[in-house]
């Protein structure tokens, strides 16, 4: 029988626990709180063979060696305290999976120290959530390889079902690429929920949508096969939520201030380090700061609005069609984007990432599962990448592309923040461009600081005497 000790029992820990059990595993749990352990064995414990434990010590010892244990404590100090306290305790061969959203650099540097002390230490994204985590997430583990092969039987059939006969889990590579692969995937789902948000809120300011009519809408969307996703189908939902007390639509209740807990800043300063653009990521993230600027955005109140609400807003269904489009090609641009990052960071650490791979394995289970992702699959993949590529290309050619333009236009009229989809336009604009202005920065440049330039007709650097 296959083993597995779980290291933390919050919602995720729990769930994935539960999932182990339910696939034939023999888990033991450990929680830092001990009435946890035990409320969980009482309400879940006939699910399979689990065993609650009150020490580390006696939860090494429950485990066969070589042992596989998968720790689910937030991201940070509190995953270097659990090592510190469970390393003198476990032996050559062992494996330990952070199953975490722990930052890349910190799972570089832990596979590293565990690897020099014989440990492998598996660096493991799970997305999914509390749902996902117990019928079956999308698993990115990074790390030793060999190691993952010995844990490969029951995470495979822990893991989401990819729709083509296989499960959402693969190697991802060496180091911190797994949890690199999944912080990306928290960027790309910063930037799908801006745009589902920007969607919305042109539905309903610029158009007059009701709730109801914003739950149809996202509904359609999400019953459309080239558009349907996780994200719009909860979307949908959410508008037809009736709040307790109230009797009234919960949307309407709910304060407009966005949290995160710090994957998407970190795709951002990601970007900056490799080089990569990733516009609309970033305008997501800039966003849910600026939400929660409440003190700052009370006192921007009065500002001046001369906004062009004399131009008439097309009939309802024509909005919608133009939304749905602008929706669509942004969203493509924000996975393309996080692609494009995955594939440059793994080209410079030497994590040899497959990025068709990538895109299967996202196709159940996360939170960014999408119609959008079997096109990458195929661009990415070793079939006919050009033939995919047009076929991808094709999606932005004729009146989907003027009704992203449109939305943007609408958006800006009218004085509604739409940061998301009109990044992805001007970065889409910006790659079809033949030429951009930046030979002007380049020249400011050279004007005050002699940084040099390149020139169109000849190779080499240049420096101009400007003052002449």
């Amino acid at each position: 029988m296959q083993q597995l000790g779980v290291i933390g029992l919050g919602t995720m820990g729990a769930n994935l626990a539960r999932n182990a059990a339910r696939n034939g595993a023999a888990v033991s749990v450990y929680n830092r709180t001990a009435q946890v352990t035990q409320k969980f064995l009482e309400e879940h414990g006939a699910e399979g063979k689990m065993k609650g434990c009150k020490s580390y010590k006696e939860f090494v010892q429950s485990l066969d060696h070589p042992r596989a244990i998968l720790l689910m404590v937030k991201a940070g100090e509190a995953v270097d305290a659990v090592l510190r306290d469970l390393l003198p305790l476990l032996l050559k061969g062992d494996a330990i999976i952070d199953g975490g959203n722990s930052h890349y650099p910190d799972t570089q540097r832990r596979t590293e120290e565990l690897a020099a002390q014989g440990i492998h230490f598996i660096g493991m994204g799970i997305s999914g959530g509390e749902e996902g985590a117990l019928s079956g997430p999308s698993m990115m583990p990074g790390g030793n390889a060999k190691a993952y092969q010995t844990v490969a039987p029951l995470l495979t059939k822990m893991a989401a079902d990819d729709g083509e006969g296989g499960k959402c889990i693969s190697s991802i590579g060496e180091g911190g690429a797994g949890h690199f692969v999944k912080m990306v995937h928290n960027g790309i789902e910063y930037g799908i929920m801006q745009l589902l948000a920007e969607s919305y809120a042109l539905l309903k300011n610029a158009g007059g949508f009701s709730n109801e009519q914003l739950a149809e809408t996202f509904a359609a969307w999400n019953d459309d096969a080239d558009l349907s996703s996780f994200l719009l189908e909860i979307t949908a939902k959410i508008f037809t939520k009736k709040d307790e007390e109230t009797g009234g639509d919960l949307i309407d209740l709910i304060a407009d201030s966005a949290g995160q807990k710090g994957t998407g800043k970190w795709t951002t300063e990601a970007a900056m380090t490799y080089g990569v653009a990733i516009p609309t990521i970033n305008a997501a993230v800039d966003a849910r700061i600026l939400s929660g600027s409440a003190e700052k955005r009370a006192a921007h109140r009065s500002l001046p609005a001369d906004t062009n609400e004399q131009d008439p807003v097309p009939p309802p269904e024509k909005l919608r069609s133009i939304v749905r489009n602008a929706f669509e090609l942004a969203a493509l641009c924000t996975y393309g984007q996080g692609f494009d990052l995955i594939e440059r960071a793994s080209e410079e650490e030497g994590w040899k990432v497959d990025l068709s791979e990538v895109a299967r394995i996202w196709r159940g289970g996360c939170i960014i599962r999408s119609a959008f992702l079997p096109l990458f699959q195929a661009q990415y993949g070793s079939g006919d990448t050009v033939a995919a590529t047009e076929q991808l290309m094709q999606r932005f050619a004729g009146e989907k592309q003027r009704d992203w333009r449109r939305a943007v236009t609408y958006a800006a009229s009218r004085g509604i923040p739409a940061p998301a989809l009109s990044a992805s336009l001007h970065a889409y604009d910006a790659y079809r461009a033949a030429r951009l202005p930046q030979n002007l920065i380049q020249a400011q440049r050279d004007f005050f600081g002699a940084h040099t330039f390149e020139r169109t007709d000849k190779e080499g650097k240049f420096h101009a005497d400007w003052q002449l």
